[in-house]
């Protein structure tokens, strides 16, 4: 994964365009500017999907979902393109491209400029990342996912595992020094997102899911 000073210009565009990309938080849009209501003023005050859903519902939680799946996929074809054309194109660059722009959109979700660097947790983003860059990163991130979610109901504890497992499988699949700092940095974020999540979990205060939302729902503040 040879770069040289060439590559700064292309890996400063992706990585604006793709902050840009995650700044289009479908929670905060659908809430804000279809339903008058700002879903960051509801439940835990997230704007992302978990909190959208148990506050609303309804249909218009796949429009978020949509939203929060078609940026991810955007900002990391930009990282794969960038990577094919001008940074040699071998299967560490564009692994590298994937994670970098990645990175960059998930900051763009979690602290949109648009919203006040008010945004969401990062874990369908994040999610689609993973899916995005290797179907084996996705297989760690999200097998450990549905498994704690289902089994514990606390979704929170799904994405904790998500951000944790990230830069172990990166290392095991790539072997990559560069990669994994980017791993750590993208998985550390997740984390750290939750980490009221995981006070909850430990005090044995953490809302669980259910299909049923209900009117400002969400997990307590």
């Amino acid at each position: 994964m040879p770069l040289g000073i060439d590559s700064i210009l292309p890996l400063a565009v992706v990585a604006v365009f793709a902050y840009f990309c995650g700044c289009f938080n479908g929670a905060v849009i659908v809430s804000k500017y279809i339903l008058r209501d700002d879903v960051r003023t509801h439940g835990s005050g997230n704007a992302g999907l978990t909190n959208f859903y148990r506050t609303f519902g309804g249909p218009l939680t796949l429009v978020v979902i949509l939203t929060d799946v078609l940026k991810a996929i955007v900002a990391v074809w930009a990282g794969i393109l960038a990577a094919r054309y001008f940074l040699g194109g071998d299967v560490l660059t564009i692994a590298l491209g994937k994670y970098w722009a990645g990175a960059f959109c998930l900051l763009g979700h979690m602290f949109p400029c648009m919203f006040g660097f008010k945004g969401g947790k990062g874990i369908l983003s994040g999610g689609t990342i993973a899916i995005m860059i290797d179907w084996r990163v996705a297989l760690v991130v999200w097998g450990g996912f549905l498994i704690l979610a289902v089994l514990t109901r606390w979704v929170s504890l799904g994405s904790i595992w998500a951000g944790v497992s990230f830069p172990f499988v990166t290392w095991f699949v790539y072997h990559s020094w560069v990669l994994l700092v980017l791993a750590i940095f993208l998985g550390g974020m997740i984390v750290w997102k939750h980490r009221g999540n995981l006070k909850r979990i430990l005090s044995g205060t953490e809302s669980k899911f259910s299909l049923h939302h209900k009117a400002d729902g969400g997990a307590v503040k």
